[in-house]
């Protein structure tokens, strides 16, 4: 316990899935916790059973002036941002290249790669002032590895950007002491694992060498560690969290 206190983090997508499992935990740990999500009544709902240190900001994470508004609230209702985590994300169209649309390969990328770089663009001048911090973005094994067991360039695309965007925003803050890292998550038992096979996993567990989906929390174990300052050094680097898919 305590592994967070006095931190106050942003963590986007944290209505549901993953998002509210790293918010849940990071509360646990002792931080603040600003909770963004599309969904005002699922992101209203994860804060609420939170408690006092947790707000919800309904948010469009595709949106610069979303961000703005965010960081706004963020700072007048704690004072400070210590941690963000970019965990907003879609699966989009599963259709092979020649099939995906203009607007569902957009859309895709809007959501899952524009809106990292808008988090870490309006978190950073707040993450300099304190004198550090931590980023964590969460991208995907398919930002290892092109075949994971669904057909989405877009998908792929902006997963591998999320991953090339960590590091190179981790090279340009170190001298700040911000600390920048992407975790890769395989398959996640979360509303979008769901969407895409079935309730417990389909095929998918034929490519998992452990045999099982991972409870959400698994990952954000991960997360956890690396928002502390457990992992102080180490920065610019990709954690798979994948039960060995990409060692085959």
């Amino acid at each position: 316990m305590g592994r967070l206190q006095g931190k106050t983090a942003i963590i986007t997508g944290a209505g549901r899935g993953m998002g509210a499992s790293h918010a849940r935990m990071f509360a646990a740990e002792g931080a603040k916790v600003v909770l963004t999500d599309r969904n005002a009544d699922s992101g209203s709902a994860i804060a609420a059973e939170i408690g006092e240190s947790a707000i919800f900001i309904e948010q469009d994470a595709t949106k610069l002036s979303d961000w703005t508004r965010v960081i706004e609230q963020a700072n007048e209702s704690f004072g400070g941002i210590d941690i963000l985590v970019n965990n907003a994300g879609v699966l989009g169209a599963i259709a092979d290249t020649q099939s995906l649309t203009e607007e569902d390969y957009l859309q895709v990328c809007a959501v899952n790669q524009h809106s990292v770089f808008f988090g870490m663009k309006s978190v950073l001048p707040s993450l300099v002032v304190r004198g550090g911090g931590s980023i964590v973005n969460i991208s995907s094994i398919a930002g290892m590895a092109a075949n994971y067991g669904f057909p989405s360039l877009a998908y792929v695309a902006s997963k591998f950007a999320v991953r090339g965007m960590t590091k190179a925003t981790a090279v340009e803050y170190g001298k700040h002491n911000i600390r920048v890292n992407s975790v890769h998550p395989g398959f996640i038992q979360t509303p979008m694992m769901v969407e895409a096979t079935d309730e417990v996993g389909g095929d998918a567990l034929a490519q998992i060498p452990l045999g099982r989906i991972a409870d959400p929390k698994e990952v954000s174990n991960l997360v956890l560690f690396l928002a502390s300052d457990e992992s102080s050094y180490i920065t610019g680097a990709e954690h798979l969290v994948d039960a060995g898919m990409l060692a085959h």
